[in-house]
């Protein structure tokens, strides 16, 4: 059985962020993801958690002047000791809300430097990430994500791409984020993506395409997507980040099926 988490980032936006996990609760979801909690306390989110019980399944590493336009840092030569600081803040963040994975964004790609030096900066600071994680029982993921219409300029765009880096970074502590919706634009075939990386991928998030809306709402047949995903054996979380078309709560019939509980 597929479950998926909510991610209060892009989803029920017509309240403040901390009532959402009310919302999300609502709605039957029993998993929330989102970009990132570091503007608001720790233990703040963890009361709602726990009053709505609900578990944080994925948030992203600190990644630079995100309001500057900085699209994470871990590709950025000259920002390592900024990176390391902020792998340590969000893994005390995930100790305090019981966060088993993070995702970290490479980055945009860095203006006349060697490209043998970014890579060698990316790599550097995952293997990094990656042993400090390991020491807390987190998950580090890595996500390629389209430079088309999202991210232009992201480093990582493929997912053959990521799967070179993880490699190259040699530590059992690395997954794959597939987002479905970044890598139906850079690359389709997803099933058979899926299907060949599903050993290395350690969560996927959906949206549709185009417009990153709900399922039902593009061209992805999901329900083919989904049969293969749970036919394959994956056990993780589906994040939904995507921008609901309308509401959120308008936008929820495509989920139903999936839902134990909550407003069916």
């Amino acid at each position: 059985m597929l479950k998926f988490s909510a991610n209060l980032t892009l989803m029920f936006t017509e309240t403040d962020f901390l009532n959402r996990f009310e919302c999300a609760a609502a709605a039957g979801f029993e998993g929330v993801e989102f970009m990132f909690p570091y503007e608001f306390e720790k233990e703040m989110i963890a009361e709602k958690l726990d009053k709505y019980n609900l578990e944080v399944v994925l948030y992203n590493v600190p990644s630079g002047k995100w309001a500057s336009g900085e699209r994470g840092i871990a590709c950025l030569p000259g920002r390592e000791e900024e990176f390391q600081l902020g792998i340590g803040n969000a893994i005390e963040y995930a100790k305090t809300l019981k966060c088993p994975r993070l995702n970290c964004l490479a980055g945009l790609t860095p203006k006349g430097i060697p490209t043998q030096k970014v890579r060698q900066t990316l790599v550097n600071n995952l293997r990094f990430a990656a042993n400090a994680m390991q020491k807390e029982g987190i998950h580090l993921l890595l996500e390629p994500l389209n430079d088309i219409v999202d991210m232009p300029g992201f480093y990582l765009n493929h997912t053959q791409q990521a799967i070179e880096i993880m490699l190259e970074t040699n530590h059992p502590n690395i997954f794959l984020q597939y987002d479905i919706y970044h890598m139906q634009i850079m690359e389709g075939n997803l099933t058979r993506t899926i299907q060949n990386n599903i050993a290395k991928i350690g969560h996927m998030q959906l949206a549709d395409n185009p417009g990153r809306h709900e399922p039902g709402t593009g061209e992805i047949n999901f329900a083919n997507l989904f049969r293969a995903i749970d036919e394959v054996g994956y056990a993780g979380w589906i994040g939904c980040e995507y921008k609901p078309l309308t509401t959120t709560k308008e936008g929820l019939s495509w989920i139903r099926p999936y839902m134990k509980k909550g407003d069916k």
